[in-house]
């Protein structure tokens, strides 16, 4: 069976695109990373991407990002977003519908938006954790997917704790997108 073709979208160091890639080299993986899009020239998730072999492209202006990119996606099955830090427009996502997944670095629906970790620090909760949901056009709302609490222990601040969940993230979007290929291959059917 072909595998299902992925793009990964990223902003920064790449550690999730990281993992996606190594859990696609698994053979009961239904995907492939095939292609890398940045938003910045210098994240240091291209190098991650040109080490292992996979199309890299960025792009810095926002104006016509998503004309620009969709060219490169003609070939794509499932678009993730890993630290992608820019909001995609209304009809992109829309022609992406179920197919669009990101990673938030909280327990959803708590803290969405920016600076997470920070957000949950300051609310004095006990717990945050990762989410991998679906993406829609309401920023960190789509229909969840997969998720994991992390606690957050008094000695917490936000670096800590965004290592914490970095960690778990590492684990739970390799496995989300393979229940998203996995639902995808059975809609095909």
């Amino acid at each position: 069976m072909k595998k299902l073709q992925v793009a990964v979208f990223i902003s920064g160091r790449g550690s999730n695109l990281e993992s996606l890639i190594q859990s696609s080299f698994k053979k009961q993986s239904l995907v492939e990373v095939q292609l890398v899009i940045s938003n910045n020239s210098k994240a240091k998730g291209l190098v991650i991407a040109k080490k292992n072999k996979i199309p890299a492209i960025h792009f810095i202006s926002r104006k016509n990002f998503e004309t620009k990119v969709s060219q490169y996606l003609q070939n794509i099955d499932i678009i993730c977003l890993a630290g992608f830090m820019q909001v995609l427009g209304t009809k992109f996502v829309r022609n992406w519908r179920l197919r669009l997944i990101n990673v938030h670095p909280s327990y959803l629906p708590a803290f969405k938006g920016l600076n997470a970790q920070d957000q949950a620090i300051k609310a004095k909760a006990s717990y945050s954790g990762c989410s991998v949901h679906y993406v829609t056009s309401k920023i960190d709302s789509g229909q969840i997917i997969l998720q994991k609490k992390v606690k957050i222990l008094k000695k917490d601040n936000t670096e800590s704790l965004s290592k914490k969940i970095l960690i778990e993230e590492h684990k739970i979007y390799p496995r989300a997108l393979q229940m998203v290929a996995k639902r995808l291959i059975v809609k095909k059917k």
